[in-house]
């Protein structure tokens, strides 16, 4: 921690009103750490810090605060607990400030299905410029984000969709990309697909222990096998591919005739391991077999990759601003002219199914 000072930001326009904070940790150092990134950022407030769940009900009421910074491991009452009372009885943005060890990653996913709009891993060996920047950022951007509904999610598997009956195309693939608010989005998407789908790849942005436990809970959850990513992994129907951060991004390749994952062995690109830009690049070769996907996420990772991909051939749907937990990266592909159409997100997997089915009668008329 020490040493550590978050840049100022830009403060807010004329517009545009500072967003009140309100911070739910249990731990003073860290009540200190969180305080002092979001007052350097000149779009955000703190207007409170509670020790607990029972002592930020009672500020809420009060202070009526714009968003929520809550960590997960807390006294009396745990934050999920707290998370899941106050997203049915008074929903409002929360970014969730956790641990990164296993049982906090699945807990963070836990949060992230019950509503919270976005979840960073708690540094435990200091802190960089770079990781308070992020925290503000993540923090204005769920402040101002809309309050979407929580749509119920079953822990038994789905029957396979009646698309199965006849089967997709062979040798496609499809490409998500996604960051905040992706890991209801990406399940939305995924739930859509017949179980006999072409292979999913997908690039979202989170910690590396989180992406292992949004695996698992994909792989209880879902008819399709999902895997994290690996070298030279086949790329199969029916099958769902992760990628899993860390220190490289995931791509696709075609080695000996056979689509498969290949690492990326390159630095963060905008900012991110792993990136959405270095998922859709990578299959600039084959782009005319690509179906390519631009979720909600802060930030413009994908905008290139994906407008690339759609020169090549590739299809390219996005997710519409109103669905949208940040319209960010979706906004950023419409603009840089990388999307066929866009459209809200219950309905992209239908998007998917019928550009599927395009591609294939085209191929079938050549």
């Amino acid at each position: 921690m020490a040493g550590a000072t978050a840049p100022r930001r830009r403060g807010p326009t004329a517009t545009e009103r500072v967003r009140k904070v309100l911070v739910v940790e249990d731990s003073r150092a860290m009540q200190r750490l969180i305080c002092h990134a979001l007052d350097a950022d000149p779009r955000l407030s703190v207007v409170g810090v509670a020790g607990d769940a029972y002592a930020a009900r009672d500020m809420i009421k009060r202070l009526a605060p714009d968003v929520l910074v809550l960590d997960v491991e807390m006294p009396r009452m745990s934050g999920l607990d707290f998370l899941g009372r106050l997203m049915r009885l008074r929903p409002m943005p929360v970014v969730m400030f956790s641990s990164v060890t296993q049982v906090g990653s699945d807990a963070a996913i836990r949060a992230l299905v019950l509503g919270a709009v976005d979840c960073l891993a708690k540094p435990y060996d200091g802190v960089t410029p770079e990781t308070l920047t992020a925290l503000a950022d993540r923090v204005h951007a769920a402040a101002v984000a809309p309050v979407l509904p929580v749509l119920p999610s079953s822990s038994r598997r789905p029957l396979a969709s009646p698309a199965t009956a006849s089967a997709p195309p062979k040798d496609r693939v499809i490409l998500i990309g996604a960051s905040t608010g992706g890991v209801t989005a990406v399940e939305t998407v995924l739930r859509g697909l017949p179980v006999n789908s072409p292979p999913v790849v997908v690039a979202q942005h989170m910690p590396e222990s989180f992406l292992q436990s949004f695996a698992a809970r994909l792989d209880s959850i879902l008819p399709h096998r999902v895997v994290l990513a690996e070298e030279d992994l086949p790329l199969a129907p029916g099958q769902v591919v992760l990628s899993p951060g860390g220190t490289s991004h995931t791509g696709v390749a075609v080695r000996a005739g056979c689509m498969c994952c290949a690492r990326i062995d390159r630095p963060k690109r905008n900012g991110h391991c792993p990136s959405v830009d270095e998922l859709f690049l990578s299959a600039k070769g084959i782009g005319a077999r690509v179906i390519g996907v631009i979720l909600t996420g802060l930030g413009q990772d994908g905008a290139e990759g994906l407008r690339q991909l759609r020169d090549a051939g590739g299809y390219c749907i996005g997710q519409n601003e109103a669905t949208c937990v940040v319209y960010g990266m979706p906004r950023a592909a419409a603009e840089a002219g990388a999307l066929h159409e866009q459209v809200p997100l219950e309905q992209i997997a239908g998007a998917v199914m019928r550009a599927l089915a395009a591609g294939s009668s085209r191929s079938l008329r050549c």
